[in-house]
């Protein structure tokens, strides 16, 4: 997992060569982050960063070679990795020469760190490249984090933050905020900061100062809706609509999830567990962990209330009036 290649850069084990693949952008950005602060005397405007489809990767390992200029070591970014992908060489801006590239990794340069950025969903495993470069590079696999990982990727940042989440604050912001590590980390620094960068995060907290994200507002709106807790929907509702929210695209947002419940229970009936139903669906584990938490109606009520559904979208989209009121009475009225 990253947050232990981040925990063996953080004790000053930096290595000659890094290679970060994969498409969560947060965890790219962080890993290099965390190379610069490593690295004694490096600042982000000391970094050589280089965009391999515009220069060859020669140029950059000229530069990794030459002796550094007023620090110790270097560290070099070279991006857009493509010939470690399947693809058209002769798509190519770059000649890039590989057989170069084969040959240094075998003897890396003792004065520079070089990180090779590769942000695509799959590499060509089968080039002899990119089986060179895994051999001789810390790999990082920036890919979405699945379950158990999300929770111990927060409490990590909130160690480095100085505040401490144990694993029921840490589901509690999830549920609050989502899965995308950028929101996360985000309300993980405001809540650094109102703690004075120390302390123990506790649920209060989080309710006073994270905000909450549509998505997971949706969700509790038609978990309310479908369970007929409508006070406690129209409540949520007021909230969504005071943010912005547009009645038609609330109403699109709730049918969406009563239809993601019909596939959830479905697929438990055939005893299908948590991962296999996330994969099968591909949706975020979370996701369907908060589902199953929760006791769903029968399939005769979600059919119900999807119908209903279909009525007051085409209502909202074809007649005249108060939307808003619309959709109100329509939560009121219940199931």
């Amino acid at each position: 997992m990253v947050t232990k290649i981040w925990s063996q850069i953080e004790k000053g084990d930096v290595q000659p060569v890094y290679l970060l693949t994969g498409t969560e952008q947060h965890l790219l950005d962080e890993t290099i982050k965390r190379l610069i602060k490593a690295v004694p005397g490096m600042t982000s405007s000391d970094v050589n960063r280089f965009d391999l489809e515009e220069i060859p990767i020669q140029a950059v390992l000229e530069v990794a070679d030459e002796f550094p200029f007023l620090v110790d070591h270097k560290l070099i970014v070279a991006k857009n990795c493509s010939f470690l992908k399947a693809t058209d060489h002769s798509k190519e801006k770059q000649n890039h020469q590989l057989e170069l590239l084969e040959k240094w990794l075998e003897n890396p340069s003792p004065t520079a760190t070089v990180v090779f950025v590769a942000p695509y969903e799959k590499l060509d495993a089968r080039k002899k490249i990119t089986k060179k470069i895994k051999k001789h590079a810390v790999v990082v696999e920036a890919i979405a984090l699945q379950g158990q990982d999300v929770f111990t990727w927060i409490m990590q940042q909130g160690k480095d933050k100085g505040i401490e989440f144990d694993k029921r604050t840490a589901e509690f912001l999830m549920e609050l905020s989502g899965t995308d590590l950028l929101t996360l980390s985000t309300e993980i620094d405001k809540l650094a900061g109102y703690l004075a960068f120390k302390g123990t995060v506790d649920i209060n907290t989080i309710e006073q100062l994270v905000t909450r994200t549509p998505e997971m507002d949706v969700f509790r709106l038609t978990d309310l809706f479908v369970n007929n807790k409508r006070a406690e929907s129209i409540a949520v509702y007021h909230d969504l609509i005071r943010n912005g929210e547009e009645p038609i695209m609330l109403a699109s947002l709730v049918a969406s999830q009563v239809r993601l419940m019909i596939h959830v229970s479905n697929l438990r009936k055939k005893g299908y567990q948590q991962q296999q139903i996330a994969t099968t669906l591909r949706i975020h584990p979370y996701r369907v962990k908060l589902m199953m938490q929760r006791k769903l109606p029968s399939l005769e009520v979600l059919l119900k209330a999807l119908d209903n559904l279909a009525t007051i979208d085409l209502q909202l989209k074809t007649t005249g009036g108060n939307r808003q009121r619309k959709l109100e009475l329509f939560l009121m009225n219940g199931l």
